[in-house]
């Protein structure tokens, strides 16, 4: 064999490997493939709904709950009350939104808008999450967001469950701008909350993989990720306790409900590290219980219905 034609073989093969190494299925740096999709998530057999159940929930009317708050925030503890909206709603999933009318494709979700508001110094904060989760506890939410006003600005973020979890956030912050990515799908501790209203058994224990909660991971400028934890359950004179630890993080998270239906929040608890620098230092946020105000809300929009606020110690 001539060199010259040795030199052409080996340009050839260097040609091929290089072709090979373009076409390969491997992660790109903005988390997207560049081939195959991902498989679609099936979902699990849905979960029967008892009488009680529907009773409860299809009355049409919402379940609010209004919380006294102590929040963590700076290095100290801040007064401020936290309400828990219930509502079941029929979800589009392609379109990721309330349905307006009945289609074949809605699937029936228990909904769960989380506010809390109280004061850090002279200025506000108001913070509210939503969570949409299937009644039939058989796959993750389909869709939970957050949103955080003050007065030094506003973020927004938001999860869609497709055939992977699509994240999106908004941000003021230098190096958090705009994020737009998608990943695998893991627990979401946004979910855990409407997962107790409707079935607690069905909670995950042991040791799980976790993606925290989007205002932890907002307030606390923490990646969006799964993280390890440790879940674990217990009941003591009619109340149940679930509680989830991050080590990596160094927070708790602790949730007490009824034990009976309807499994209802009477308070929670948060410890993590609060504040920057020599600020920081572990607090505890708390909330507890005030009222319960079972309501179509959403038709109480006059004036006169502003005493139902007082009802709640709003």
């Amino acid at each position: 064999m001539k060199p010259s034609d040795l030199a052409k073989i080996l340009v050839s093969l260097m040609a091929f490997s290089l072709l090979g190494a373009c076409n390969d299925n491997r992660q790109k740096t903005d988390g997207s493939t560049s081939s195959t999709p991902p498989k679609e998530d099936t979902p699990k057999p849905k979960t029967p709904l008892s009488d009680e159940f529907k009773a409860y929930w299809y009355a049409g009317e919402a379940e609010i709950t209004s919380y006294k708050l102590e929040q963590a925030r700076y290095g100290e503890l801040r007064d401020g009350n936290a309400v828990l909206i219930y509502v079941t709603e029929p979800f589009l999933p392609k379109e990721q939104v309330k349905a307006n009318n009945n289609n074949p494709e809605n699937i029936s979700v228990l909904k769960l808008n989380a506010t809390k508001k109280f004061l850090t110094g002279i200025y506000p904060y108001s913070i509210m999450s939503g969570t949409f989760y299937p009644v039939h506890d058989n796959q993750h939410a389909l869709k939970t967001s957050l949103s955080v006003q003050e007065w030094c600005g506003h973020v927004y973020s938001q999860l869609n469950n497709r055939n992977q979890f699509e994240f999106t956030s908004h941000s003021y912050f230098e190096g958090e701008a705009d994020q737009n990515f998608s990943m695998e799908k893991a627990i979401l501790e946004n979910e855990i909350w409407t997962k107790i209203r409707i079935n607690p058994e069905n909670l995950p224990t042991g040791e799980i993989s976790i993606i925290p909660s989007l205002e932890y991971l907002r307030l606390r400028h923490q990646e969006m990720r799964p993280y390890n934890a440790i879940a674990q359950i217990s009941s003591k004179e009619g109340i149940t306790t679930y509680t989830i630890s991050y080590p990596n993080l160094e927070r708790n998270l602790m949730i007490n409900f009824t034990t009976n239906f309807p499994y209802s929040i009477v308070s929670w608890e948060e410890k993590f590290k609060s504040g920057f620098g020599s600020n920081a230092k572990t607090l505890t946020t708390s909330a507890s219980k005030i009222k319960t105000l079972k309501t179509a809300y959403w038709k109480q929009n006059e004036n006169k219905n502003l005493v139902l606020r007082d009802s709640l110690e709003l």
